[in-house]
């Protein structure tokens, strides 16, 4: 009985969350791509929320408004997310900045929101350094002048009505969003001043002045405007906030979505800066124009005629909501509303109004202008399919791309053309000319391609390559819409060099005779090729073979050449560094290209100069230690490791379950396994009896909510810090202070010294612990300037004969960065095993 009650309250809760508009009452009816499109005619508001990171965006709020107001709403991120972590791959830097990147394109796609970046390439300066706890470290670091004249500009060019930004400005947020949250709030007058940055005037911009700013807030007793966002929406079957949630699913390399239930959900808003006159009212739109009759409202009495057009106008576009879904009558009343809105235009260019009047004008009708062209061409059932024979293409090529083109719709449409947009300077030919589709017929256009010699190489955060611009006319009004191609076009080097390992470590206590490298050659150019590869070495060292010469068949194909390079023996400590080169045709190349490709946002490339990395320094390492590691897939330790010279094992799901572990000296944990290893967390008690039988056991960190539980994981109870953004060391240059030097930690294999500390890479600590049991040692102590220190960065305990090793120290960045000191760190931290 108790359980029908609760169906019957939640059903009532659903119902009473129903849109109470009858246009999209019908489930079995919804046409969810025809909506997205019909929706946005409703409102001219422009919403903008700016953040820091991909991930940043307010995704239930944007969806509320996008897709449940039709507000054309948009998200602008300072970065890429390069410094975060990836829970889908080993890709760190600036390759993770591409994934992420993509992600919030695709997250964006499903809450109808356009996402934009202040970074505008990789290694930007607008660039993600890793946690922050200060604005002023953040502004030191991305240049203030230059993110906030891209910041401004972003704003003259969007022109959004109200603007949010994600994040308070208080000392519980990241410095990066603390940061966006004082220059969004600075720009709401800056924007609209001409003596700020004024170039940007002289280059064909305007002021622009903001409307209103907003920061959410968490409650309603500190908010001027609540608004419930956690209505049900039968186009989606799901609320808002759920919708939301679906978009932050692709955040995958975050670890990002969840499934929650349907419920009432508010947002507190408070509003911080307005220059509109709201009259006492406190609504999110309070004061600022809903739709073209209240712009109306906004005409002087002398325009009594352009009122008229503008009411009139405001009615056709509602026409054409309140005729979804039938798709005929919503094309015919779009070309109507879209001959209305170019008609306005011209007469609003000619009309006698105030400037700032007819800029808003003038943009709020182009944005229908676009939208109305959107909805004649998701309505025409004009069904556009473009690709190119070759996706990958190199310099001097030339290719085939076919526009197919198919009126699937109701009405004849006349002149339709399908053109090609490409970069300046390629040429395109085709024979094709305009043609009328009556229903049920095709066409095909097919072009010609010629790539440059001097074409730029693809660049993963540039517009697309090539694009088709689709137009067609209907009576005598004109749409024309672009459409994408199929998959990523990418103009790539004719021959792509990559090389392994991505880092050498030379250890000047054991110089090798021989390192082996091998250099793998991927063939990008059509048909059958040869290429020579060599290395360039530092002075006085040899390499075998001088150079090699590989032959390619086919396109895709990939060889692998094998070289051998003999340091000197009289090696000095330092930085040094390999180079790949090919020739390829009388042309050289030396670049490696990383292809990222995942099934949630597509295929891309990453492009950067084909070198190892290498480094010269002293690692001492006892001669029979024997490391099993626990790879989480969050970080490349092992191989670096291994690398190096130490004799590493990478452990199974079948060695942790039933294998041996009494024959390592040592094992270890790589970063977050615990989220990542169902098998680690299951085996957890073999490795707690491993470490009781004599073993030693080194963990690195974990988040809190990595499948780690305070008082079971480890052998005595460990708490790890939360919330996590409050425990961390982010200033790479902290002084560290060692609790115990006499301790073997710092003298066996390795003396660990102060240069040991010097030249860290992003942060010191991430997730320290906040509380541990009285059987663990503490080592070391440090903190960011003006904070309390943390001693949770090493701590030991010993358990049965063994000893169990938890450090918070972020020393995978350290190792793959190259860093000496985190290479003997890490191995005094394991060799521990050994004594």
């Amino acid at each position: 009985m108790k359980k029908a009650l609760v169906s019957v309250i939640s059903l009532l809760l659903i119902l009473a969350l129903l849109p109470l508009g009858g246009s999209a009452a019908s489930t079995e009816k919804s046409n969810i791509e025809l909506w997205n499109a019909v929706k946005p005619l409703e409102t001219t508001v422009t919403f903008l929320n700016s953040g820091a990171h991909p991930d940043d965006e307010r995704s239930d709020f944007l969806a509320y408004l996008s897709r449940g107001l039709g507000v054309k709403t948009s998200s602008l991120i300072a970065n890429r997310g390069e410094g975060g972590q990836n829970e889908i791959g080993d890709e760190l830097d600036n390759a993770l900045g591409i994934i992420r990147s993509r992600e919030m394109i695709e997250a964006a796609k499903i809450t109808g929101v356009k996402a934009y970046h202040l970074s505008e390439t990789t290694s930007d300066p607008i660039y993600d350094f890793g946690f922050s706890k200060t604005p002023e470290e953040t502004l030191e670091k991305w240049g203030e002048e230059l993110t906030y004249e891209r910041l401004i500009r972003f704003i003259r060019t969007y022109q959004p009505d109200i603007l949010m930004p994600s994040f308070q400005n208080d000392d519980t947020q990241h410095g990066h969003h603390r940061t966006m949250t004082i220059l969004s709030e600075r720009a709401f007058k800056d924007a609209a001043d001409p003596t700020v940055f004024p170039k940007q005037l002289k280059q064909g911009l305007s002021v622009w002045q903001v409307k209103k700013l907003y920061l959410p807030v968490s409650s309603s007793e500190q908010a001027d405007t609540s608004i419930e966002i956690g209505n049900y929406d039968p186009i989606y079957g799901m609320t808002y906030p759920q919708l939301g949630e679906q978009s932050r699913y692709l955040h995958k390399s975050q670890g990002m979505g969840s499934d929650i239930p349907a419920a009432p959900r508010q947002v507190h808003l408070d509003l911080k800066q307005s220059a509109v006159d709201t009259k006492n009212k406190s609504d999110l739109f309070a004061g600022v124009p809903y739709n073209f009759a209240e712009w109306a409202e906004k005409l002087p009495h002398s325009a009594s005629k352009l009122k008229a057009e503008f009411k009139y106008l405001q009615t056709n576009l509602d026409a054409v909501v309140a005729a979804y879904p039938n798709e005929k009558q919503i094309f015919s009343k779009s070309q109507t509303a879209l001959s209305h809105v170019r008609k306005m235009t011209a007469q609003i260019k000619k009309a006698k109004l105030s400037s700032v009047i007819k800029n808003d004008l003038l943009h709020k009708l182009s944005l229908k202008e676009e939208q109305l062209q959107n909805v004649s061409y998701v309505s025409s059932g004009l069904d556009v399919q473009a690709e190119a024979v070759s996706n990958i293409l190199t310099k001097g090529q030339n290719t085939n791309v076919t526009v197919t083109v198919k009126n699937n719709g109701k009405q004849t449409l006349k002149k339709v053309a399908a053109t090609l947009n490409v970069p300046k300077g390629w040429q395109t030919k085709t024979k094709s000319k305009d043609v009328n589709l009556a229903p049920n017929k095709s066409a095909t256009i097919t072009y010609k391609v010629d790539v440059p010699e001097d074409a730029a190489y693809y660049h993963a955060y540039d517009e697309s390559t090539i694009t088709t611009s689709i137009s067609y006319k209907y009576g005598s009004t004109k749409t024309s819409i672009v459409e994408e191609l199929e998959g990523t076009i990418a103009v790539l080097p004719d021959v792509g060099l990559t090389l392994s390992p991505e880092d050498i470590v030379v250890n000047t206590a054991d110089v090798k005779e021989e390192i082996p490298v091998t250099v793998t050659l991927k063939n990008y150019t059509e048909g059958k090729t040869s290429a020579k590869v060599a290395l360039k070495v530092p002075e006085n060292w040899k390499v075998k073979p001088g150079k090699a010469t590989v032959s390619f068949n086919e396109k895709s194909e990939e060889k692998q050449v094998k070289f051998t390079l003999t340091p000197p023996k009289t090696i000095q400590n330092g930085e040094y560094q390999v180079k790949a080169v090919a020739s390829v045709n009388g042309k050289t190349f030396d670049s490696t290209i990383q292809e990222i490709s995942y099934d949630h946002i597509g295929t891309f490339y990453y492009q950067y100069p084909s070198a190892i990395n290498t480094v010269a320094f002293e690692l001492l390492m006892p001669a029979s230690l024997k490391v099993g590691y626990i790879e989480s897939g969050f970080d490349k330790v092992a191989d670096y490791l291994s690398n190096a010279g130490l004799n590493i094992t990478k452990l199974t799901e079948a060695d942790l379950a039933k294998g041996d572990l009494s024959q390592y000296d040592t094992i270890v944990t790589g970063i977050r396994a615990y989220l990542s290893r169902e098998d680690l967390k299951a085996n957890n008690a073999r490795l707690l009896e491993y470490v009781e039988n004599g073993g030693h056991l080194v963990v690195q960190y974990h988040k809190p909510g990595d499948g780690w539980d305070a008082l079971t994981t480890a052998p005595y109870p460990l708490t790890l810090g939360n919330p996590s953004i409050r425990w961390r060391v982010t200033d790479e240059k902290a002084t560290v202070n060692v609790l115990k030097p006499e301790s073997a930690l710092f003298n066996y294999p390795n003396k660990i010294t102060t240069d040991d500390w010097n030249n860290w890479v992003q942060e010191r600590g991430l997730y320290f612990p906040m509380k541990w049991d009285d059987r663990f040692e503490t080592f070391i102590s440090m903190a960011d300037p003006n904070e309390e220190p943390f001693d949770g960065g090493i701590l030991m305990a010993k358990y049965g004969k063994g000893t169990y090793l938890y450090t918070n120290l972020v020393l995978y960045r350290q190792i793959q960065g190259q860093v000496p000191g985190g290479y003997r760190i890490m191995t005094n931290l394991i060799s521990y095993g050994a004594q």
